[in-house]
């Protein structure tokens, strides 16, 4: 199926029209511009896929299949506001269909030359997966929530409590470590731009794909059942079950 990626389809002498598909586009609905680029390696025979340019993300031609999320209706039953976490700002995914957007010249950054794909990619990822240091913000939360739990439970001076929370933050401050050091160990390219390390942005990525469910468990075994058993805002405040 060629329109597995976005690839050129027509062209005029305003711009050109894409098709085609860009899956898991996090944050797209909620953007004002969507920049289309490759995501893999290109060939010679990938020409028409090597494109990189700007659309509006209400541009015609354009839909959005909504990732939903495990919780994300529960904004919507209002009651419960300490149970909503943040519930006026939060992130989201999408899946992206493209049938003839069109792109002006103006707006177009990249055709055809399939040769930079490579190098495009790899500078990006290196870019973004130093940016998972910002998980950390996150495991700084659930630590603090870790930690205050095993306060109200009666227990925050039990070694065992204690070992969990201080290999909690040995994971959290390592991928926070990975990723300062990737942008400590960056160079000045020709352009001016600075590129931060590419080895250690990968791992800052390898550990935010094991850390954080870590620190997530030990979080589940020192917060126990009533985590999943305590009775919610709406609960409490429920005319019969309240007073209870």
């Amino acid at each position: 199926d060629p329109d597995l990626f976005t690839r050129i389809v027509d062209s005029d002498e305003k711009g050109v029209y894409v098709s085609g598909a860009k899956a898991h586009q996090t944050g797209c609905i909620n953007s004002h511009w969507i920049i289309l680029m490759p995501t893999i390696r290109l060939t010679q025979n990938d020409k028409e896929y090597a494109i990189v340019g700007a659309i509006p993300a209400d541009v015609k031609g354009l839909t959005y299949i909504y990732g939903r999320q495990s919780c994300d209706t529960r904004v919507m039953e209002g009651g419960g506001d300490i149970d909503l976490g943040n519930a006026k700002f939060g992130g989201q995914e999408a899946m992206m269909i493209l049938d003839r957007v069109f792109i002006p010249w103006d707006k177009l950054f990249m055709n055809g030359e399939f040769e930079f794909a490579s190098m495009l990619v790899e500078r990006f990822t290196c870019y973004h997966r130093r940016s998972y240091v910002c998980k950390t913000g996150l495991g700084d939360v659930l630590i603090g929530a870790a930690a205050t739990i095993a306060d109200y439970n009666g227990v925050p001076n039990v070694s065992h409590i204690k070992d969990k929370i201080i290999e909690m933050t040995h994971l959290n401050e390592t991928i926070f470590a990975a990723g300062i050091a990737s942008s400590h160990q960056g160079h000045k390219m020709k352009s001016g731009v600075y590129l931060n390390d590419d080895m250690l942005a990968q791992v800052c990525k390898h550990n935010v794909t094991r850390f954080p469910y870590e620190i997530s468990r030990l979080a589940q075994d020192i917060a126990g059942g009533l985590m999943v058993t305590l009775p919610s805002e709406k609960d409490f405040r429920h005319p019969e079950a309240g007073p209870m």
